[in-house]
């Protein structure tokens, strides 16, 4: 935590990622006016290394305008699926970009790209723990294992729109689950085990 702490792109980042995930909980939704100017930000961070701003012995990155939109693609490409069939909302897949973004000029490229599809895997399996404690303190098993079902069954039609469509049916009778909670919790995680535990 320590070395994080020392990189203040890495603080903010981290920040703006407990901000978006205690909000998320609170109002089910993570709003624009946080997560496009961290999208742009990361973008501006990505540029100034490409001009030879922030490097140097107190360097706040390597990563240039490419490696920062690369992170934020991922970052989108990541969670589209589960987006387009209402799994979660706009919030969450742009919290992710902008946090894609920060990375990709942070780290670069080949390091930055690693590093957010570690963090999604993380922040997917901490959402799937949330989920099955959610379903156990909640009961009414039977119609969280119907919503499950029907998820799979419209993963499996092929048809984005279709399966879009059923999803907006279903979110009424769903319990929600606000993803920039564990989605917070993958990416503040990997960071802290990325620097403290691997020595990196």
């Amino acid at each position: 935590m320590k070395e994080i702490l020392s990189h203040w792109p890495l603080a903010f980042v981290c920040l703006a990622m407990v901000v978006a995930a205690v909000i998320d909980g609170w109002k089910l939704k993570v709003p624009n006016w946080l997560t496009f100017p961290l999208i742009l930000t990361g973008w501006a961070l990505g540029l100034a290394h490409d001009f030879g701003l922030g490097v140097g012995p107190d360097s706040t990155g390597v990563g240039g305008i490419l490696a920062a939109l690369a992170g934020t693609a991922l970052g989108f490409v990541l969670l589209l699926p589960v987006y387009s069939i209402g799994g979660m909302g706009a919030g969450d897949v742009k919290m992710q970009m902008g946090f894609g973004a920060w990375v990709g000029a942070f780290y670069g490229s080949k390091e930055g790209l690693w590093i957010i599809a570690w963090a999604f895997a993380i922040g997917v399996i901490a959402g799937g723990i949330i989920a099955v404690g959610m379903i156990l303190a909640r009961g009414d098993y039977r119609r969280n294992l119907s919503n499950t079902r029907a998820i799979l069954g419209d993963l499996m039609k092929g048809s984005i729109e279709g399966a879009s469509d059923e999803a907006a049916k279903r979110k009424p009778r769903m319990h929600l689950l606000p993803y920039g909670i564990p989605l917070c919790l993958g990416f503040v995680g990997y960071l802290i085990y990325y620097h403290d535990f691997l020595g990196r």
